[in-house]
């Protein structure tokens, strides 16, 4: 009774019984989290499983571990003409990666020059360049179709690389971070040190954008690459198609060559690029945060 009675035993206690709450609602909450992540991965686990298995496997039913024909349903992949894997990657890579990167060096070397400068009409251009986002890129691309089917300038990857530079959305994102982190104090002051306009852009402005370049970067690349309404109109050829256009056509594939092992690898390789991309870039975006966080 007397312990029961101490003020120093029940503050214990208190506390022992708030530490054990605290203990239970953390293990409960990672619980969900962790079946929240399964749920989610489970379609990206089960295409990499199905990888390894047989056409006739797959047909059979889900299969919870991996199988022994992951390397029969690779060769099936690269060695069948009729797809074209292996251009049609290269396509895809090229589009996506110079699409991506002169994106967002044109559209940061805009909204620096809208943010910067101070010229008649920079209001009007602004809200210009913003109104664009309100337009689909459905009724802007039939337009360019018909210019480039007049122009005979089908089947060229550049076709589709020249139009994806102009981004309102990227330079939109650009601008708003310039107005955030860019000092007028900073520019001045090179100016006054006789560097030029380029030099600054590149060896102040582009630094200082590095997190705000590799978010971006990474959402052109995976609107580049996931590109199928542009290519369909735009490329016919075999030789210039690029991996959605090749995903759509295997439900042109005769029964008889079907082979779902071969498509599950491709569909693999497909978002696997885009896997690789989001980890390279998503450490730059967390260490550039990070140490600004520290800075300040």
């Amino acid at each position: 009774m007397a312990n029961g009675n101490n003020p120093i035993f029940s503050e214990k206690n208190h506390h022992k019984s708030a530490k054990a709450g605290l203990y239970t609602y953390r293990t409960v909450v990672y619980i969900i989290l962790i079946i929240l992540t399964l749920v989610c991965l489970f379609p990206f686990i089960n295409i990499i499983i199905n990888c390894s298995w047989s056409n006739a496997d797959i047909q059979k039913g889900f299969h919870w571990w991996f199988g022994n024909y992951f390397a029969e349903n690779w060769n099936a992949l690269i060695s069948d003409s009729h797809l074209g894997f292996r251009q049609a990657f290269i396509n895809s890579l090229l589009i996506a990666v110079i699409s991506s990167v002169l994106t967002v060096y044109f559209s940061a070397l805009t909204a620096y020059a809208t943010h910067i400068y101070t010229f008649k009409g920079k209001k009007a251009i602004t809200t210009f360049i913003l109104c664009i986002m309100m337009i689909p890129t459905q009724v802007s691309a039939m337009g360019l179709v018909v210019i480039c089917n007049q122009l005979h300038l089908l089947n060229q990857l550049w076709v589709i690389i020249v139009p994806a530079i102009a981004s309102p959305v990227t330079y939109f994102y650009m601008k708003q971070y310039l107005e955030s982190v860019l000092p007028f104090e900073v520019i001045e002051a090179a100016r006054v040190d006789g560097a030029s306009e380029l030099r600054i852009f590149h060896q102040i402005v582009l630094p200082i954008l590095k997190p705000a370049l590799a978010v971006q970067f990474i959402f052109a690349y995976v609107a580049n690459w996931n590109n199928y309404f542009m290519p369909a109109m735009l490329l016919q050829s075999s030789d210039t198609k690029t991996l959605p256009l090749v995903i759509a056509s295997l439900k042109a594939s005769s029964p008889d060559t079907f082979n779902l092992g071969e498509v599950y690898m491709l569909i693999m390789i497909t978002i696997l690029p885009l896997i690789v991309i989001y980890l390279i870039f998503s450490r730059s975006i967390i260490k550039n945060l990070t140490s600004g966080a520290v800075k300040g």
